[in-house]
């Protein structure tokens, strides 16, 4: 219930959703018909933050919340006397925004599945498990790992690759499990938010053209800070200990693990240099990629066919994709587009920005992601009208990326490493080190005024 009364406030008080010119919000929020919109929404995000204990996907409720608000949107719209062009363009607007990202996630979740198809991740896990290393050393690995990992991938893949390393050598030690996973989520989460590719509020904010794609790499030394901290006073509480030794075999790489990866890098220069140089949508860069693979493919699966064995099959990656992640960012995108078109973020639009000033707002932006999806509130946030400089547009990706971190609800890394730790990490041993993370978080804001003020 609390975090729902959050999700409320956070719908009144984020500013105003950037309307193209053609179109304006309709100014009805105190009609009956506007008020059950924002009940309805409440209604669906409260399904999704009780996922965990329900196991109903969240993108089901929004995508239906979705549905209601822009049902009634359109009805207040003519009850108003708008047009039906106006409307639409409306409409459009986050049809476009939509569009755009989820092609581009579309494509880098197919790869990341071919990959570790590929043998790539489980190579990777069972030569760490092999290593032998001690407990405070693999505490470092993993954690630059993840951190590294999840610039290219998104957090929740690297976490949870690197997850199962963590449990596969710490099965005999949950004081391990616990810290290391702390370490993953706040590594991922931090390395999300130096690289466009890393999280989608960092791809939203480069995709809306806020900030250049080279702009973003200005965050990697904040980065680093809002990691090494935490990470610096959990180090002396893991266990001065070796973990018990293995007999795991090691895993070959499949034919084309290599080749797969070198065509992800290159898909990512093609996505950027799209943006960069040919002033397009970096989604067309990613599915030229994506035709690459696909042709890469038919490769694989006509030369290395062995009898008996399934074949490398593109479409059964598209499958695999996160579609629950995909189609929730779906509904959020209409639900808060539809909540911003009836006039309820224009409600209170000063109350953040030009009441508490850009800097206090950007921050508390990063508290509000701990306890909700970042997605929502980074979407609100780059859809109003908003005279930001390139410094404030970094602090909020900053913050959006990594103040999901404070808490293990406040971001899916954390909330997929509790359920992969059979009950060694939870909620609470999490909270446990939020001091730790909070001193990270303020001294990444620090360096990042001192590096980029």
């Amino acid at each position: 219930m609390a975090r729902s009364l959050l999700v409320f406030l956070l719908v009144l008080l984020v500013p105003q959703m950037a309307m193209a010119e053609t179109f304006e919000s309709l100014g009805m929020t105190g009609t009956q018909r506007g008020i059950y919109t924002v009940l309805i929404f409440l209604i669906a995000y409260g399904f999704v933050m009780t996922e965990e204990f329900t196991h109903l996907r969240k993108s089901k409720p929004v995508i239906l919340a979705a549905g209601i608000i822009w049902a009634h949107a359109a009805i207040l719209a003519s009850q108003k006397g708008v047009s039906m062009e106006s409307m639409h363009a409306a409409f459009e607007h986050d049809l476009k925004e939509y569009a755009e990202l989820m092609l581009f996630l579309l494509v880098a979740m197919t790869y990341i599945n071919s990959m570790a198809e590929r043998n790539v991740f489980e190579a990777l896990r069972s030569w760490l498990v092999r290593k032998q290393f001690g407990y405070r050393k693999l505490f470092l690995i993993t954690g630059i790992i993840t951190f590294f990992l999840s610039a290219v991938a998104d957090n929740l893949t690297a976490a949870l690759l690197v997850g199962a390393v963590v449990m596969a050598v710490g099965s005999d030690n949950p004081k391990f499990v616990s810290i290391g996973f702390v370490n993953l989520v706040v590594a991922a989460n931090a390395g999300g938010a130096f690289c466009p590719f890393g999280d989608i509020t960092t791809l939203m904010v480069w995709q809306a053209e806020y900030a250049e794609f080279f702009d973003f790499f200005k965050l990697f030394i904040p980065s680093v800070v809002n990691y090494a901290v935490p990470a610096a006073v959990m180090y002396f509480a893991v266990p001065d200990e070796q973990p018990k030794a293995t007999s795991e075999a090691a895993v070959q790489l499949k034919q084309g693990a290599i080749q797969v990866c070198v065509m992800f890098l290159l898909t990512i220069a093609t996505a950027v240099s799209f943006k960069q140089v040919l002033h397009l949508p970096p989604f067309m860069g990613m599915m030229v990629g994506l035709s690459a693979l696909m042709i890469y493919g038919y490769f694989i699966k006509t030369r290395y066919y062995v009898e008996g064995e399934e074949g490398f099959d593109i479409f059964n990656k598209v499958r695999h994709a996160e579609w629950d992640t995909l189609l929730f960012f779906f509904g959020v995108v209409f639900a808060v587009g539809g909540l911003g078109y009836i006039g309820y973020l224009e409600l209170l639009s000063g109350a953040m920005y030009e009441g508490l000033g850009a800097t206090t707002a950007n921050i508390l932006v990063g508290l509000i992601s701990a306890i909700v999806d970042n997605i929502p509130v980074m979407f609100a946030v780059l859809n109003m009208n908003l005279d930001m400089d390139l410094y404030q547009w970094l602090l909020v990706t900053l913050t959006a990326g990594v103040g999901g971190s404070l808490l293990s609800v406040g971001s899916a890394a954390g909330v997929a490493l509790m359920g992969q730790s059979n009950h060694k990490y939870t909620f609470f041993s999490h909270l446990q080190w939020t001091p730790a993370i909070a001193a990270g978080y303020v001294a990444s804001i620090f360096t990042h005024y001192l590096i980029n003020g």
